[in-house]
């Protein structure tokens, strides 16, 4: 999943990420309104999280402005206003749900997995395909019962993969949704991870899942 940090206060918003980050999250941030509205208007984020009050455009009027745009992504909103009338204008406007500040990292890292379990893009906890299992809560990949370790990267490549069974992923959608923003990542770069992924999961048995679409990309067949 690739994410999207919309915060000013830059230590604040480091803290954020690198948490996020810690969960197997691609993470981008920006740190004023204009900014984070384009970012997320452009790129093919899963989860946004947009502080309220930000210099040059508001976080409700990104929010706004997005779902104006047929921006269908949850949106966490974080707040240091607590009345209930900011909260409920942040719903109003199209807030998935909001985060009174200040909030301890677990709760924020619960909520986000909250939305990420929400319609249209959700899904369970264990995903499984064949005898290959990952257990999203514990961070753990099994293949007829063996524990596989994989690098962050490498997790996160599956993951995607397996979420879209039978899907054909290009390697540009692939970078869209695993790598940040900023990351020095070129298509033959995704194919080294491919083919680090197939020495782990398919070449020790018999069954190989991870197929490639010759001219198109690759696919997880079920």
């Amino acid at each position: 999943m690739r994410l999207l940090v919309i915060e000013d206060e830059r230590k604040f918003a480091r803290v954020i990420t690198e948490s996020l980050k810690r969960e197997k999250y691609a993470v981008d941030a920006a740190y004023d309104g204009e900014e984070g509205f384009n970012l997320a208007d452009s790129q093919p984020y899963d989860l946004l999280i947009v502080d309220r009050m930000l210099p040059g455009l508001e976080g409700t009027e990104i929010v706004k402005k997005l779902r104006e745009n047929g921006k269908n992504m949850p949106i966490l909103l974080l707040t240091a206003l607590s009345t209930t009338e900011d909260k409920t204008l942040g719903l109003d406007v199209g807030a998935d749900d909001y985060l009174t500040k200040p909030f301890a990292i677990d709760e924020l890292l619960a909520r986000v997995r909250a939305l990420l379990r929400r319609p249209p893009i959700s899904q369970p906890d264990i995903l499984k395909i064949d005898d290959l299992e990952i257990d999203k809560q514990q961070q753990t990949v099994t293949r007829a019962g063996k524990i596989i370790d994989l690098t962050s990267k490498e997790y996160a490549l599956l993951e995607y993969l397996m979420q879209h069974p039978n899907q054909i992923l290009s390697k540009e959608t692939l970078i869209d949704h695993v790598w940040d923003f900023d990351a020095d990542i070129l298509p033959n770069n995704v194919e080294a991870y491919i083919k680090n992924l197939r020495q782990k999961i398919d070449k020790p048995f018999k069954k190989q899942l991870i197929k490639t679409v010759r001219g198109f990309g690759y696919r997880i067949e079920s």
